[in-house]
């Protein structure tokens, strides 16, 4: 039979969900898609702001901006470890031959963005029949419009957040298009796959960027919506590249206000989130995102944040964010002091995540050596780091550095940073080999993944990341320039 009904099923009061099972399983997914209640897309345009699953679930939800309180609580412990409640979120269900079924049970899901929108459209088959969910975020309504007559939408009422509404997806639609026709277009010669992942990142950092303050969240995850300065510091960049400076400025302004020193993370009104110290590469990516969005020099933007005092960079935590140390990235990212301190006049063939410390294995940082902390005496050694590591990559790109433990699944920020430099470096194939790999990791949508399964090329963790859209970004500007 066809299939008549949809119903949209969500939990309770403040769209938060609750299983009464104390070990429940999250539901399997489809082959060669991730598992439910992950989110692979992103909805909003700086204010609300949501996560879509592979299945069209809308399985996060934040406000005020993607660094907000969260209205759907899906915890990021619980997706790992495989429990997730199977009433999380805002879930799609079609009634097929009598029975309810979640889209997870189709036969087929497909998800994509309408062109040059962060409207999103995931087409599920059931059988014969094809069920088609829009969504999309406008203000402070999230709009989710399943076609159909006979649709239901159970929804908490008293939050106002959800509506069927075509006007909130076509608003949504129009003000999206509008604010990506502002962005530098990427050179003549660039070819559309360039072109079409250069938009979704744009998009992505819009999403993820709180229009009102400048924060910018990593990923519209529980755990992954703070703001990091270095990952808000590369979005920054990339957006000042790419015309729009006044959001990069916003977003400089949150983090010279934010109190860096004191915490690695913050949340979207610039309180400190505890637990992590302040990490040692901080202040050296602010003050390049200061010069970047037209603010000030970046050296001189740095003696400000350091007090006058060299910057702190020894014994802290690096961006892989475990034991405090004296390393490769927090030095690159303090400037040429702090290189003398770890070099003095002899530069080691290679680039190691702890100089000295041969054991430590070669660390993907050393492309920070080339771009955004340009040291021009390091570049030899920095390109065959870079080398290296991408011979020693997947068909889905690189891992942080030899000495990773977080197992052999590519990482899509070091990958695309790989790019950049060796792209500004003149390797250009070497560059363009790394592009690839992060186009077979992103999703059908086009957003990329923190990491992927080195095997598959499934999603593993947050989705998109937009420290790992920023770095595309910049890549893509190297590869493909145009005048301003």
């Amino acid at each position: 039979m066809a299939v008549g009904l949809a119903a949209l099923v969500a939990a309770a009061a403040m769209l938060l969900s609750g299983s009464s099972g104390s070990d429940p399983e999250t539901p399997t997914g489809l082959p060669d898609l991730p598992p439910p209640f992950l989110g692979v897309a992103v909805l909003g345009n700086g204010g609300l702001t949501a996560a879509v699953d592979a299945y069209g679930s809308v399985v996060d939800l934040r406000a005020p901006g993607p660094a907000g309180r969260a209205l759907i609580e899906n915890s990021a412990e619980r997706q790992a470890a495989g429990t997730v409640p199977s009433d999380t979120g805002i879930q799609i269900w079609t009634r097929v031959g009598g029975e309810m079924l979640p889209m997870w049970q189709a036969d087929e899901v497909r998800q994509r963005y309408l062109p040059g929108t962060n409207v999103l459209r995931t087409v599920a088959v059931f059988g014969s029949e094809r069920v088609r969910i829009d969504e999309a975020i406008w203000g402070n309504r999230l709009a989710v419009n399943p076609t159909g007559s006979a649709v239901q939408l159970r929804t908490n009422e008293a939050g106002g957040f959800v509506t069927r509404s075509p006007e909130v997806l076509a608003k949504a639609a129009a003000a999206d298009r509008r604010w990506l026709a502002r962005a530098l277009p990427l050179g003549k010669a660039a070819p559309p796959w360039a072109v079409d992942i250069y938009e979704r990142s744009l998009l992505v950092l819009r999403a993820l960027t709180a229009r009102e303050n400048g924060a910018v969240a990593a990923g519209a995850r529980d755990g992954w919506a703070y703001v990091w300065p270095r990952d808000a510091s590369a979005v920054a960049i990339a957006l000042a590249e790419s015309g729009y400076e006044p959001e990069a400025e916003r977003i400089v302004q949150f983090l010279l206000g934010a109190g860096i020193e004191f915490a690695a993370r913050f949340n979207g009104d610039g309180s400190p989130v505890p637990g992590r110290e302040a990490q040692g590469d901080a202040i050296g990516w602010v003050a390049a995102a200061s010069e970047a969005a037209g603010i000030g020099n970046a050296r001189q933007a740095a003696h400000i944040l350091a007090g006058g005092e060299p910057i702190p960079w020894r014994e802290r935590a690096d961006y892989w964010e475990d034991e405090p140390g004296d390393y490769l990235g927090n030095a690159l990212a303090s400037g040429e002091p702090a290189i003398s301190q770890l070099y003095g006049g002899k530069v080691q063939p290679r680039l190691v995540r702890e100089p000295g410390e041969p054991d430590s294995g070669l660390d993907s940082a050393a492309a920070w050596a080339v771009r955004p902390f340009s040291q021009p005496r390091l570049y030899p050694a920095a390109r065959r780091t870079m080398e290296r590591l991408v011979a020693a990559g997947t068909p889905f790109g690189i891992t942080p550095g030899e000495g990773w433990e977080g197992g052999e699944d590519p990482w899509s920020a070091p990958t695309a940073w790989t790019a950049w430099s060796l792209a500004t470096l003149g390797e250009r194939q070497q560059a363009l080999r790394m592009m690839q790999a992060l186009r077979r990791s992103a999703t059908p949508a086009g957003a990329l993944p923190e990491r992927v399964d080195a095997q598959t090329g499934v999603p593993r963790s947050t989705t998109p990341l937009a420290w790992s859209h920023a770095f595309m970004i910049l890549a893509l500007r190297e590869l493909w320039p145009s005048s301003r």
